[in-house]
């Protein structure tokens, strides 16, 4: 009976892929051709009708970092500097070690109007964010289970063997995976509590007053422009608490600003 069950589960589960997969081949077909048009569209220099076809695969919920790249090339080229800072920040996130994308994000970044320099970080907190920009939480949790397999097959070689010199050599190895595993769970758990905290956002207003409390009616902290990174601290109906660089915050309407 339960082998039966499982026979028509697995049938269950095998129709509904392939119906979710008849769905989705017209979309994964005309993608490929859109982002060819929307590439030509930006050599003939007509950046805003590239944007239109790019934005049409955005909205079939396809996304790459090649994709925002470009996104934000032409929106650079329009001389859009918040939607150019969206859209490199969303190609980053997709793929961090992209040299184009960072060179490219780094010029789009000059064009803003607000120059705010960032508090001062510790040592401890410089080389926390070069240890744990290693891997992403993904990566992180992946190698835990590596390094936790690792001493396991490695004490088990210690204790098994025979000879002092295998003993002593797989006693210490095992050792040291203990350990990389015990810093890398501290990794997992670090860099997930940072995604969690995590809430960047671009301002897309030319310029937007920050208040000191979630309302119009509020006194005016500071204004900031468009292009410049914030992070979402709060909320509260259609306003939202940002944090900038330099540790100010204030309150400013969630329709003036794009979330990552």
């Amino acid at each position: 009976m339960s082998v039966e069950l499982g026979v028509k589960s697995y049938f269950k589960t095998a129709i509904v892929v392939m119906i979710v997969a008849l769905f989705s081949m017209p979309i994964f077909a005309q993608n490929g051709p859109l982002f060819e048009q929307g590439k030509e569209l930006y050599k003939a220099e007509k950046y805003q009708e590239a944007i239109n076809s790019w934005m049409k695969i955005v909205d079939n919920k396809k996304h790459s970092a090649s994709l925002y790249y470009n996104l934000g090339n032409a929106h650079y080229k329009l001389n859009n500097i918040g939607p150019s800072i969206y859209y490199y920040e969303k190609a980053l996130l997709l793929n961090p070690n992209d040299s184009d994308i960072k060179n490219n994000l780094a010029f789009a970044e000059n064009a803003r109007v607000d120059a705010i320099e960032p508090l001062p970080k510790t040592i401890f907190y410089q080389w926390y964010h070069r240890v744990s920009s290693v891997l992403t939480f993904d990566g992180w949790a992946i190698a835990s289970v590596v390094f936790s397999v690792g001493f396991v097959l490695l004490f088990l070689l210690y204790y098994f063997s025979y000879s002092e010199g295998k003993k002593r050599l797989f006693f210490v190895s095992s050792m040291v995976s203990i350990l990389l595993l015990g810093m890398s769970l501290s990794m997992v758990y670090s860099t997930f509590e940072d995604a969690i905290k995590n809430h960047p956002a671009i301002i897309f207003s030319e310029s937007i007053e920050v208040k000191d409390g979630p309302s119009l009616g509020n006194e005016t902290s500071f204004t900031l422009h468009e292009g410049t990174k914030v992070q979402i601290i709060e909320r509260d109906s259609d306003w939202v608490k940002i944090q900038i660089a330099n540790g100010k915050d204030g309150w400013i309407p969630l329709s003036d600003l794009k979330e990552l």
